[in-house]
């Protein structure tokens, strides 16, 4: 093939060698080893980087710096506060209980089986919260198969709703971890004479760790976020049920907390959430890349 119609290539064996392309004109082109990227996707990416920062700059620019700390430690807010930290940490630690074992059987099962509770696991994470409300409260509510245990409106329906948004982060989080890992540390287990239980404790756990890690933080974000199922399923009692989401939203139609203190609310929420990301990265597999 001729170097005026063909294509050349030399790419580099090791991390970050770039890469020399021959195109049918013009002069060789050195692009990093990420690959190339045409300019006219330039101005696309740009305006969905700004359409998803500027409203956030408009957040930040809405703060009241000068009463922030007042807003964040008003009574509402501290009630409101406090109610999302115990219940988001409560939905947590329940969901670690179930979740995690969940994600190991789902990373062993079969190829099928495992697609298929994948899948159902997944199920939450498309469905709109207030879906998920509503067979809460015909779960629990009254005339429900549960309705005995009188759970609507109160604290512990707040931490049930936070469960059902939340449990799907943390076992997608541990079970794609495990099944990037492989089994040949627990086949070498095995073949050692190791029990089950001292494979799980010893070995599959160990190497979930960046998993679980990773899924309990995003398992904790997305239950203080919580709102929609939790504004149907628990109502929005201040003191009660009343979490920060919903502090914010009452705010917004004249009631509760001041507009100050939502404001300052949805601040503490953002730089949660970034913390979030931040820490989840630092115990992502690869992130040296």
């Amino acid at each position: 093939m001729s170097a005026g119609r063909g294509l050349a290539r030399t790419v580099g064996a090791g991390r970050g060698v770039a890469r020399t392309v021959r195109a049918g004109r013009g002069s060789p082109r050195t692009v990093s080893a990420g690959g190339y990227v045409p300019r006219w996707l330039i101005a696309p990416a740009a305006a969905g980087l700004l359409f998803l920062l500027v409203p956030l700059t408009a957040l930040i620019a809405r703060v009241q710096w000068a009463t922030l700390w007042s807003d964040i430690t008003s009574p509402a807010a501290v009630e409101a506060l406090g109610l999302s930290l115990g219940t988001g940490a409560a939905a947590t630690a329940l969901c670690a209980v179930v979740g995690i074992p969940l994600a190991v059987v789902i990373a062993r099962s079969p190829a099928r089986v495992a697609a298929l509770l994948r899948a159902l696991v997944t199920v939450p994470l498309v469905l709109p919260p207030m879906v998920g409300g509503v067979a809460l409260l015909y779960l629990f509510g009254r005339s429900g198969p549960l309705g005995i245990l009188g759970l609507p409106f109160t604290t512990a329906a707040v931490v049930l709703a936070q469960i059902f948004v939340a449990l799907p982060f943390l076992v997608l989080a541990v079970e794609g971890t495990l099944r990037s890992t492989g089994v040949e540390f627990e086949r070498a287990a095995a073949s050692l004479g190791a029990s089950r239980a001292t494979i799980l404790r010893r070995v599959t756990l160990p190497l979930a760790a960046p998993g679980i890690v990773a899924g309990v933080v995003l398992c904790f974000a997305r239950a203080i976020g919580e709102f929609g199922a939790t504004a149907l399923f628990a109502g929005n009692r201040p003191g009660v049920t009343q979490t920060m989401p919903l502090a914010i939203y009452t705010a917004f139609n004249g009631a509760g907390v001041s507009q100050g203190t939502a404001v300052a609310l949805s601040l503490l929420l953002l730089v949660t959430a970034v913390a979030v990301l931040l820490l989840v990265r630092g115990w992502r597999p690869g992130v040296g890349r």
